[in-house]
This record gives C-alpha cells, structure tokens and sequence, in this order.
C-alpha cells in the first residue's frame, strides 16, 4: 500500500488511524536516482537515525544522499567520513547555510539541525588510546541520539588500577548503559561488566597483530566472556553507540513518566 491509497483508505473509513500510522512508517523512503532508497522515517520508526555509512561511496553520493535526508529531517549523520568527504559536506554545507559538526577523530560529519536531549546518559570507556577511534564513533552516534556522554579512555587491563577511579566517576553520573572498546584480548568489557548494574556493549576493535589479530582474537574473548555481556561486530563503534544510547533513552523515558 503506497502514501496514496494509505490516505485514500483512512478518508473512507476503510483503516483506523493506528493502521494508517503503522502503514505510514513502512512506506516513507524516497528512491535516489536508482543509487539509494533513503530511509527518511527510520528515526521516528525505531528510535534510531538513519546514517550513511561514507565507505564505499563516492563524494557525489554521500552529498546526494545527506541532501535527501536535510529536506526530510533537517539533518544528516555520516560515518567512516574521509577528509575528501568532509570537504565535499563541508562546501555543501555553506552553499545552503546549515551547520556541520565534526570529529576528526570518530570519522563522523553532522549537518544541521543538533539533536534535542533526551535525558539519557552513557558512559564510553575505551581499553587503549588506539581504540579511541571506535570509542569516539560510539560517543558521538549517542550524543546525535540526545544522550549526555561521559568518556573515560585509556583504562586497560595491562594497568588495571587505572579503572577503578575512572569507573567510580561514572557510576556516580548515573549512566544508563556502557559501551567499552578494547583490541589486542579484548578483555576490559567483560571486567566492566563484572562490575557495574547497568548494560555494558563490548566492541572488539581492531588492534593487535598476529594471531587473533585484525579484532578477530577480542571479539572470541568477548563472546566467551562470563559477564553478561552483549557484543557488537569489529569495529563496530556506531551500533554500539546507537544500542546503549537507545537503552538510555528508554530509561530516560521510564524516569520521566514516574
């Protein structure tokens, strides 16, 4: 059923609204040029903005795509950014006038309109300074889903007593979820998640050399870890960032009914 005969119908009596609105939610993309179908509705669906991933384009599609996503949302999140890729968002950026955001560090580009606090708090904790990037990737897709961010990095178990004061900080914050990047063992979020009552996401990341190396011997460590633990693919900062945050404002929410 596309947008037409959805309102055909509720206007003739044929749907009640809840139905409209669920078949509304399922319909809204609009098809690019045969090169992309962008999600524009994905944010209101399920909680979670939709994000081009700047891989794998060139710097004609990422400005294309980021285009469709201003009109319909006013704003637009892009990951795994290169500099030619900022440069092309950043000159499309000043051509119509918005604000672009950008950590160099986390590879991640922001246009528009900044996302409005949710009330949710997630605390990113990283094992070494080499697994910052992912962490920032995680830091910066929770600040875009409304989330207060707490970072502490460089807490890895090579020195184990630099976590424990780091980690208090963020307990005392309240934070809602916790995302902990960690390379070479991969052994951090497990020990984390020993420790805390909140959710902790592990996110194996791609340190190390050798055998088990490219991530692959931290993910297995996270796998088998026995805390309850939940773990994201190699690398994987932005769905990281995007669970804990989603846990976050759903607690965020909870708070705010009671």
């Amino acid at each position: 059923m596309d947008l037409s005969d959805t309102l055909k119908k509720f206007k003739n009596g044929e749907i009640s609204l809840n139905e409209a609105e669920k078949h509304l939610k399922f319909a809204c993309y609009e098809d690019l040029s045969n090169i992309a179908k962008v999600d524009i509705h994905r944010a209101k669906r399920i909680g979670i903005p939709e994000a081009i991933i700047a891989d794998c384009k060139t710097c004609d599609d990422v400005v294309s795509i980021a285009r469709v996503q201003l009109k319909n949302e006013g704003r637009s999140i892009i990951t795994r950014t290169s500099d030619e890729k900022y440069e092309a968002l950043r000159v499309m950026a000043e051509e119509m006038c918005i604000d672009i955001r950008w950590s160099k560090r986390a590879r991640v580009a922001v246009l528009g309109v900044p996302a409005e606090k949710t009330g949710g708090r997630v605390g990113v904790v990283s094992a070494g300074t080499a697994d910052i990037p992912v962490s920032e990737e995680a830091k910066e897709i929770a600040v875009e889903m409304g989330c207060t961010v707490s970072t502490i990095y460089d807490v890895g178990v090579a020195g184990i007593h630099r976590l424990f004061p780091e980690l208090g900080k963020l307990v005392s914050e309240g934070v809602d979820a916790i995302v902990v990047a960690a390379g070479r063992e991969g052994t951090l979020p497990a020990i984390v998640a020993g420790l805390v009552d909140v959710p902790v996401i592990g996110v194996p990341v791609s340190t190390g050399y050798g055998a088990g190396g490219k991530g692959e011997a931290a993910l297995l460590s996270m796998l088998q870890s026995c805390s309850v633990l939940a773990v994201v693919n190699i690398d994987a900062g932005f769905v990281a960032g995007a669970f804990a945050a989603r846990i976050a404002n759903l607690a965020a929410k909870n708070r705010n009914e009671k």
